[in-house]
């Protein structure tokens, strides 16, 4: 147990929180109610190994820049709780596993599972080039609610507008909270010569575009809404997720980010939890 302990905190699985609830409701929509039991397994499988796969790289791709930081330098690999090779077998492995499951869950699903993979491990290397690594992060987990419409439908039509402005709204709130998230190291990165919006701009600014992209972001949720056909219960979880986001940002500011784990890991597991239930409640899939 504690050596799979040791594999779970390197890829930080409990994240997966953060784009499983989106990937679901676009399934449980293009499905038009429950998906089949071997379409939600495999959409799962998919989805976790994928997220495992672009975790593991990124946590390989950056153990020397983890080991320089006091904030990340006692994580797995800088550390030596999880060896290089451990780390390079999870991402061999959680990869293979997503290409299967993408060609188990059909054709164009499985044409499309190497770009989507390059623009999850290419992640990790954008810092390096662009401060728009957030933008970048953002996009690899706005793939999960597109990836999982391709998956039950089987074609990219028309239809697909709804799942786009969710993805949209999804890209915007990544991107805000890896923003927030950034703040910490802004001094580090500079001195390092990394590069992030925080660095570039300072945490003022920074935290200034993470309340505007947020902003967006509920803006597109309710374009969603209104486009999938959803009713006042969908609406009404969206509003929630607006007063998660004002309080995220009331945690923070640029003089004090001591709270920034709470609006980072806490806050927003609850915007994706609470999205998919009012989705569950709003076309009657639990109770009523």
């Amino acid at each position: 147990m504690r050596g799979i302990a040791r594999y779970l905190s390197l890829v930080k699985f409990s994240h997966s929180i953060f784009a499983l609830p989106f990937a679901l409701q676009a399934a449980w929509l293009a499905a038009g109610g429950l998906p089949s039991a071997w379409q939600s397994i495999w959409i799962l499988v998919a989805l976790v190994a994928a997220r495992t796969a672009a975790m593991a790289f990124n946590r390989l791709a950056d153990r020397e820049l983890d080991r320089a930081n006091p904030r990340t330098a006692g994580r797995e690999l800088p550390s030596g709780v999880v060896s290089v090779l451990e780390a390079r077998v999870v991402v061999l492995l959680s990869a293979a596993v997503f290409i299967g499951a993408a060609w188990a869950l059909g054709p164009l699903p499985g044409r499309l599972a190497l770009p989507v993979l390059a623009v999850l491990l290419g992640y990790s290397y954008v810092k390096r080039v662009s401060a728009a690594a957030h933008l970048v992060l953002g996009l690899a987990l706005a793939l999960a609610p597109l990836g999982a419409w391709v998956a039950i439908r089987g074609v990219i039509d028309a239809a697909i507008l709804p799942i786009l402005a969710l993805a949209g709204a999804v890209w915007a709130w990544v991107s805000g909270f890896d923003l927030i998230y950034a703040c910490q190291d802004a001094d580090h990165d500079r001195a390092v010569g990394l590069h992030s919006i925080p660095a570039r701009l300072g945490v003022a600014r920074a935290l200034s575009l993470a309340r505007l992209l947020h902003i967006l972001a509920v803006a597109l949720l309710a374009t969603f809404t209104l486009l999938a056909g959803l009713g006042w219960i969908y609406g009404g979880s969206v509003a929630a997720v607006a007063v998660l986001l004002v309080w995220e940002h009331r945690l923070v500011s640029p003089e004090d980010l001591s709270r920034v784990d709470m609006a980072f890991f806490t806050l927003n597991g609850w915007v994706s939890v609470a999205l998919l239930v009012g989705l569950l409640f709003d076309r009657r899939i639990l109770g009523g």
